[in-house]
């Protein structure tokens, strides 16, 4: 950033900070320096600085340009819960167990002299959490050599929302065989294997949940919740206590409050969070002393998150006594589970605060730093224009951009994109090509060489000594299909191992032996739990084939399923 005053030195309290010109791809830069900057003063905060994102995409777009152009920082993210405000359904277990990983972290936090940046979105700022005192108390630490019982592991990760199952697959899974717990614990690149001998804990062992063979051996484990409260006999009376003093009496079709009472969990039970707790706090309260900074965009989109909880909550308070509408919901007050806009405002007031803006800001608005930053170049006019050669405008483009004096790099989504990409150029005449993984090893390239890195960038940026050219600027727009998991034949037996019961379709029902006469099949003779509503048959014991009839022998039925 282009500087006078040390930027770190402009956050306080009561006086935003405007970070201009910080182009739509140099946000990874613009934080990176901040985050060192402030990591510097004497009386940093263990966290540098706390980014908050418009969405998701936005967050981990970002998270992907720290690890690129940063790879000294510490970065964490703290996303939303995936689903809609006063759903039926239950957030992921994934993104819960993340979120709890990332409260023990922060409140485990001390000073230190590395730079750490907290990512989060408006939705996930917006919520209440747990308080600190909760999170601090449910952690779990164990290591070899321990005396522990395995009922008092498997016990806390009950208490604790792990979920158990035949195979862990996902963060929040575990599994009991023998004398060994596998557990797939949130933060986790691998799940682990707890190996006990009686009492005492032996070994700790990372594994690929594929093969199922040990990758790493472990000295110690820490373990969080992957849920943001317990079912214990305190919680449920506080929430039935609490549910009776919101709602009153419930009635006998209240499926959450008897399924609660009963130490059960019921989807979407999230939603009445403050019932399980004495009290909750915000993310905010976990962040007390590190600076704040906003993404574009980012209090507007605050304003109509806002908005949109309080559509939900009257939609729902509406459907109250409806027929029609499914089991009795009864939401609790918007207040009670996400900040107010009054309450939004306070706390960015009462913390220092940077906004980041692409625009330049005139003078006389407060303190300002122009990041000195632009957008890059767009090549959307060459691929319009006929037999015009976008590859040849790319390779005149970057020889003008070097005879400036500035480094370049030309950023793509993946390996495959880099290699594709590096022969293109090379038949277009682009000599010294050399892929980088990391900025500080394109700055160690010399100004001649154009670096090929793997960064997912919507549009690169220029710098007064660098610039970034987007896959996008190039290409276009990414086009994005959905990838069919791929079967490895070696991993059969553990999926065979970790499906469920059988559907009870006839794929898995021995055929019947009988030769019956033949006799014309209607839907409603043909009863099957996978026979979609609108077919004559179940797609895994016949499909109808052009120009047949539905008259169909249940020998013919018979051998097909035996083939199937």
């Amino acid at each position: 950033m282009n500087a006078t005053r040390n930027p770190a030195e402009l956050l306080v309290p009561g006086r935003p900070l405007t970070l201009a010109s910080v182009a739509d791809g140099a946000e990874g830069v613009v934080v990176a320096d901040l985050a060192r900057a402030v990591v510097a003063r004497s009386n940093a905060s263990a966290t540098s600085i706390a980014v908050i994102c418009r969405d998701g995409p936005r967050m981990a777009a970002l998270a992907r340009a720290l690890a690129f152009f940063a790879p000294d920082l510490v970065v964490q993210e703290f996303p939303a819960w995936d689903c809609l405000p006063y759903d039926r359904v239950s957030p992921h277990a994934g993104f819960v167990a993340q979120r709890m990983m990332a409260l023990s972290r922060l409140v485990r936090a001390r000073g230190n002299d590395r730079a750490s940046v907290l990512l989060t979105t408006v939705n996930a700022a917006l919520q209440r959490v747990p308080a600190r005192n909760f999170v601090a108390r449910q952690s779990l630490s164990i290591a070899p050599g321990q005396v522990l019982a395995m009922d008092d592991v498997t016990g806390w990760l009950e208490l604790n929302g792990f979920v158990r199952a035949s195979t862990v697959r996902e963060p929040g899974d575990y599994a009991v065989r023998g004398g060994i717990i596998d557990l797939y614990a949130p933060g986790m690149a691998e799940p682990v294997r707890l190996d006990f001998f009686g009492n005492t804990l032996e070994t700790i062992r990372s594994f690929d949940p594929e093969s199922q063979r040990t990758t790493d051996q472990l000295r110690a484990l820490d373990l969080v919740p992957v849920a943001e409260f317990q079912l214990t006999s305190e919680t449920i009376r506080r929430f039935r206590l609490g549910y009776v003093a919101a709602f009153g009496a419930p009635s006998p079709d209240d499926v959450l409050y008897h399924t609660v009472s009963e130490g059960r969990r019921q989807p979407g039970m999230e939603h009445w969070l403050p019932l399980f707790h004495d009290q909750l706090e915000t993310l905010f309260d976990y962040l007390a002393g590190s600076p704040l900074v906003l993404e574009p965009l980012v209090e507007d989109a605050a304003h109509e998150r806002l908005g949109q909880i309080e559509d939900y909550y009257e939609a729902r308070q509406q459907a109250i006594g409806q027929r029609g509408t499914g089991p009795p919901y009864q939401p609790l007050p918007p207040e009670r589970l996400y900040l107010s806009e009054t309450e939004w405002r306070a706390r960015l007031d009462a913390e220092a605060l940077a906004r980041l803006t692409p625009f330049a800001v005139p003078e006389g608005q407060g303190p300002t730093i122009d990041a000195g930053t632009k957008q890059g170049r767009n090549f959307a006019a060459e691929r319009a224009e006929p037999g015009r050669n976008v590859f040849e405008a790319v390779t005149q483009h970057v020889a003008t951009l070097k005879a400036d004096g500035k480094r370049v790099v030309i950023a793509l989504w993946s390996e495959g994109a880099r290699e594709r990409m590096r022969h293109v150029l090379a038949d277009h005449a682009l000599a010294d090509l050399a892929s980088v993984e990391s900025w500080p090893q394109a700055l160690a390239l010399s100004r001649s060489q154009v670096g090929l890195a793997v960064l997912g960038l919507e549009s690169g940026f220029e710098t007064a000594e660098a610039a970034v050219i987007g896959e996008q600027d190039v290409l276009g727009d990414r086009l994005v299909r959905p990838r069919r998991a791929a079967r490895r034949a070696e991993n059969f037996i553990a999926e065979v191992t970790a499906s469920g019961a059988s559907s009870g379709c006839a794929q898995s029902k021995p055929p019947a032996r009988r030769t019956i006469a033949s006799r014309s099949t209607t839907p409603a003779a043909t009863s099957c739990s996978c026979r979609s509503k609108t077919s004559n048959f179940c797609p895994a014991m016949a499909r109808k084939r052009p120009g047949s009839t539905s008259t169909v022998s249940a020998a013919v039925l018979g051998r097909r399923a035996r083939r199937a």
